[in-house]
């Protein structure tokens, strides 16, 4: 008999166990439930329509008159564990921003990221629709002005072979600013003693030639505290700024402006003359300042702040930002592929 009680004492021990076992999958399984209908019933991992990055064109101007303006923008959404949609967000100007969290449900996009330079405590609200591998909508910024866009993926720029370089292309002819026009109809550079020269802050500087895989070698220098910068087919600043002494920043000298950071600080002090051998293939940058490479083969993720569009498949002109300070540039050597 005690054999007998043994046994069932065993079994009911293993009974209970099991039981126990059962339930908290049972608890475990519905909490994930409810978490993930929580965040809309799905998991990140299952939205590859929306994940990548995206070239967008933002209207400014609701009329069609003088105040209309269209801008290039740039948003990339990535998941970030099971269940998160995350980004990063370029405006028409500024850095590239982080976006915290993106919500993504039915075809419907949005998310909010606090001001950047603009002086408003109201955050920019983002809400558009894909429909057939495109987006539309409207974006509110933290002024209150509402916007609408559109957006479509943007290409890799995955090249299938090495460059064959063609013959070097003397960009600036030290005599004047032919083959350049300036953003808008004033114009405020000129040339000095074989020098291209914007005195004072003023317009940009745009070659009238396009490329798309190019070797650049340009010089520069600057008086202290001001800023400039060489835009890659007028889309990827490469930043040019007094920061001597300074840490190594994606926003400073030698940067790709909000994207990528120089392994080291290599800025003269102002005054000095400078230079850069850039390195454009596809989205791939190499860019050596001063002797030294700071940036190696590293891909561009997408537009920076001031490009002149997001048409990241197309050629694209070289561009001097005259809009932040005096500059100046010389010996401007191109080497397209050919």
């Amino acid at each position: 008999m005690k054999k007998i009680n043994s046994i069932f004492k065993a079994t009911l021990e293993k009974s209970s166990i099991f039981i126990l076992l059962f339930l908290s999958l049972v608890i475990y399984s519905c909490k994930s439930d409810v978490k993930k209908e929580e965040a809309g019933g799905h998991d990140a991992q299952e939205f590859p329509e929306i994940q990548g990055r995206w070239d967008l064109t933002v209207d400014k101007g609701e009329n069609s008159g003088e105040d209309r303006r269209i801008v290039p923008s740039w948003l990339e959404v990535k998941h970030s564990g099971l269940r998160t949609l995350v980004g990063y967000f370029v405006g028409e100007g500024g850095s590239a921003r982080p976006i915290s969290h993106v919500i993504y449900n039915d075809g419907k996009i949005s998310f909010k990221i606090p001001a950047q330079w603009e002086k408003s405590e109201q955050d920019m609200v983002f809400e558009g629709t894909l429909a057939d591998g495109k987006l539309s909508g409207s974006i509110v910024t933290p002024i209150g002005k509402k916007l609408t866009f559109t957006g479509v993926k943007a290409p890799s720029l995955a090249r299938d072979a090495e460059p064959v370089w063609g013959e070097p292309i003397k960009l600036f002819n030290g005599v004047s600013t032919e083959g350049w026009h300036g953003s808008k109809d004033s114009m405020q550079w000129i040339v000095v003693d074989s020098v291209l020269t914007s005195p004072k802050s003023g317009v940009n500087i745009i070659s009238d030639q396009k490329f798309t895989d190019f070797k650049l070698h340009i010089e520069f220098r600057y008086p202290e505290h001001s800023n400039s910068g060489v835009y890659l087919r007028g889309r990827y600043e490469v930043q040019v700024e007094d920061n001597y002494g300074k840490e190594a920043s994606s926003t400073y000298l030698g940067g790709i402006y909000g994207f990528l950071t120089p392994n080291e600080m290599v800025a003269k002090k102002a005054g000095e003359w400078q230079y850069y051998d850039i390195t454009l293939v596809g989205r791939k940058v190499t860019i050596v300042a001063n002797g030294k490479t700071i940036i190696c083969d590293q891909n561009i993720p997408g537009i920076t702040g001031g490009a002149l569009d997001s048409n990241e498949g197309e050629p694209g002109p070289i561009f001097l930002q005259g809009d932040h300070g005096p500059i100046e540039y010389k010996n401007i050597i191109i080497t397209p592929a050919k």
